[in-house]
């Protein structure tokens, strides 16, 4: 099995670690083998730990019971942490999402994504090497 390098938006991790998406086993399946190579920035670490504080996701951790530190000892245990990437050749129209499209282009990357204005990016990410998809396996 070749390992794949992937960058996974916020959105796929809610999922994964709050949610328990139906949609994303697969993913989280590959992750605890070590099929993935999964990558990120430490700005994209604060971005989750922000997220895991807005009311609707701390409820929801809450009532599982699952604490945000879990969430982020989980993104800890997988990730391989990367600089900054620099800017890519395609912006993206949502600010918040520029560094997930950023390092998917510097490491030709799959970028997981469920992120509308991330998707559209998809057919000119493709020309410098970048899968965009909202699954996994990215096909």
């Amino acid at each position: 099995m070749s390992v794949s390098t992937v960058v996974l938006d916020t959105n796929i991790l809610l999922d994964l670690w709050v949610y328990d998406d139906a949609a994303v086993g697969p993913l989280r399946e590959r992750l605890q083998a070590g099929g993935l190579r999964w990558i990120a920035t430490p700005s994209m670490r604060e971005e989750l730990r922000r997220v895991l504080a807005y009311p609707h996701i701390a409820a929801r951790l809450a009532a599982r019971p699952q604490e945000a530190q879990a969430v982020l000892d989980a993104f800890d245990a997988h990730v391989e942490l990367q600089a900054d990437a620099p800017r890519a050749p395609y912006v993206c129209k949502d600010v918040d999402d520029q560094k997930f499209v950023d390092l998917a282009a510097a490491h030709q990357a799959v970028l997981l994504s469920k992120d509308k204005a991330v998707l559209t990016l998809r057919n000119r990410l493709a020309r410098v090497g970048v899968t965009v998809a909202k699954v996994w396996p990215a096909v």
